[in-house]
């Protein structure tokens, strides 16, 4: 059985960078299902939304760069907040998205251990995330 609480709000940054002309989005796994997603986290109470993104990206992606001030669209996601025996307690959470062009990606950042990461274009990495509005955004961000 899946139960939902109320909605919550997270930060997500969609990296990027040009290669060869055509633009490739970097996606990470997840700590706990291993599935692709992009570097998300919850509000900083110390930086602007923009800032969190970019907070989140190094964190769990190693990534430096220069994040947009202005989200590019957000997508639903049930974030999981506890497993039991026969139940799943999840969260319905909007991530607004802020696009962060990639300058640096060090090898040395706090949730190396944790994560893999994988640069692929915009249409592969629409394929590899599950949620379809992430997508969707992936989509379009290949041609805006």
């Amino acid at each position: 059985m899946i139960s939902h609480t109320a909605s919550a709000l997270q930060y997500g940054a969609l990296c990027w960078r040009v290669k060869n002309g055509r633009r490739q989005i970097l996606l990470i796994t997840s700590r706990e299902t291993g599935r692709w997603v992009i570097p998300k986290g919850w509000p900083m109470e110390d930086r602007t939304p923009a800032g969190a993104a970019a907070q989140e990206a190094w964190e769990e992606a190693g990534v430096r760069g220069d994040v947009a001030s202005v989200p590019i669209g957000s997508f639903l996601y049930d974030k999981v907040m506890s497993r039991r025996k026969n139940a799943v307690v999840s969260l319905r959470t909007r991530v607004r998205v802020f696009a962060l062009k990639v300058r640096a990606l060090e090898k040395d950042y706090p949730e190396r251990k944790q994560r893999r990461r994988r640069w692929v274009s915009c249409s592969k990495a629409a394929r590899l995330v599950r949620e379809p509005d992430l997508a969707a955004l992936l989509r379009a961000f290949e041609d805006a």
